[in-house]
């Protein structure tokens, strides 16, 4: 399956409200793909992921990630020492203490830094390139159904790890990249109070490289489970 037939097959079976979202991350000393336009502005990876859901497309190079912790997270440049310290998150009320929220980012996954040069995040269907994560964005009934997707051949159970910031660049990206595993996310303050993601949506991450199989799964319980539970 092309990318566009794997994003239709996602929309239709799951009744997604959004495009399914390809993430490309640029490593160091890896060429920019052709075809995608920067940002006019400065942009958050989650502003760039709740766009790309509506059909747009960027490439987005350091010095154009407008939030340093997701983009030192991604390895586009040094963390800044405020935030690995904790004074950032705790100023902002989230946090009991400084410790506390230098807790979180000492355990936060992440990319090592300057590892990375850009990300590019657009609708998958439009992708010509293989990305390295897509992110689906949509209330929980849809989403529930990745779970047994990603359980339908071997079993088992599917762990989530998250935290009180970086829904998106964190537990929807690059968790999944390092892990090989799909991870969701109830979403974060940073991309609550910074994109348009309503109340009641979440967000899942799931690496390319599991989609096919997951697409087959699906495609096995779309006509049963599936509209058993949907037609209750």
């Amino acid at each position: 399956m092309n990318n566009a037939e794997i994003s239709e097959k996602l929309v239709k079976m799951l009744d997604l409200r959004y495009e399914p979202v390809a993430v490309k991350i640029v490593k160091k000393g890896d060429k920019i793909p052709e075809g995608f336009e920067e940002p006019e502005n400065n942009i958050r990876h989650c502003q760039s992921i709740m766009r790309a859901r509506k059909g747009e497309s960027f490439v987005i190079p350091a010095g154009k990630h407008a939030c340093v912790v997701g983009a030192s997270s991604l390895g586009l440049m040094p963390i800044p020492p405020k935030v690995k310290e904790g004074e950032f998150h705790a100023n902002i009320g989230m946090f009991d203490c400084s410790d506390a929220a230098a807790n979180m980012i000492e355990q936060r996954s992440e990319f090592e830094e300057g590892s990375t040069i850009a990300t590019v995040v657009g609708p998958l269907k439009n992708f010509d390139i293989e990305p390295d994560v897509v992110i689906l964005v949509d209330v929980p009934e849809p989403l529930y159904w990745l779970v047994p997707a990603a359980t339908f051949f071997e079993g088992g159970r599917q762990a989530f790890s998250t935290a009180a910031f970086q829904a998106t660049c964190v537990d929807s990206t690059i968790i999944p990249i390092v892990s090989g595993n799909m991870n969701m996310s109830l979403g974060c303050f940073g991309c609550r109070r910074s994109t348009d993601i309503r109340n009641d949506e979440m967000i899942a991450g799931i690496p390319y490289k599991n989609l096919e199989k997951m697409i087959e799964a699906l495609e096995k319980i779309h006509e049963g489970p599936m509209q058993k539970a949907r037609q209750k």
